[in-house]
């Protein structure tokens, strides 16, 4: 059983995806700039603005960690798990997440963060109008 509360829980959760993203971002990027695509530069384009994007969540996530004293290490890998231990305003919790379930989730952020964000923000802007 958990002490943490579900919405620091992802918080902390989305500390240790972000930067997942961002590395396969940027291997990305030098796949790209290694290839033989005539026009790299839209790529590249969108691969470097969904970079910024998460870094500014990165960044928001982090700032939210110190302010409240949130804090997630990475303490064991094999080929099957990872576990983390998470500390939480004096508390220690360890977790172990199954390794796909970690690429599965990085793969839906940067599903979202390469082409469902400009969906829902399509459809934020009709709702509005």
């Amino acid at each position: 059983m958990t002490r943490i509360p579900e919405g620091d829980r992802n918080i902390l959760e989305q500390a240790i995806y972000l930067p997942m993203a961002l590395t396969i971002l940027n291997r990305d990027l030098i796949v790209i700039s290694k290839s033989p695509f005539k026009l790299k530069q839209p790529y590249v384009n969108l691969i470097e603005e969904t970079m910024k994007i998460i870094q500014k969540e990165l960044e928001d996530v982090k700032d939210y960690m110190n302010k409240n004293k949130l804090q997630v290490q990475q303490i064991k890998r094999d080929e099957a798990f990872t576990m983390f231990i998470f500390l939480y305003k004096g508390f220690e919790e360890q977790h172990n997440y199954f390794n796909p379930r970690i690429r599965n989730r990085v793969q839906e952020l940067l599903d979202y963060y390469l082409w469902k964000r400009f969906i829902l923000e399509g459809v934020q802007r009709q709702t509005k109008v």
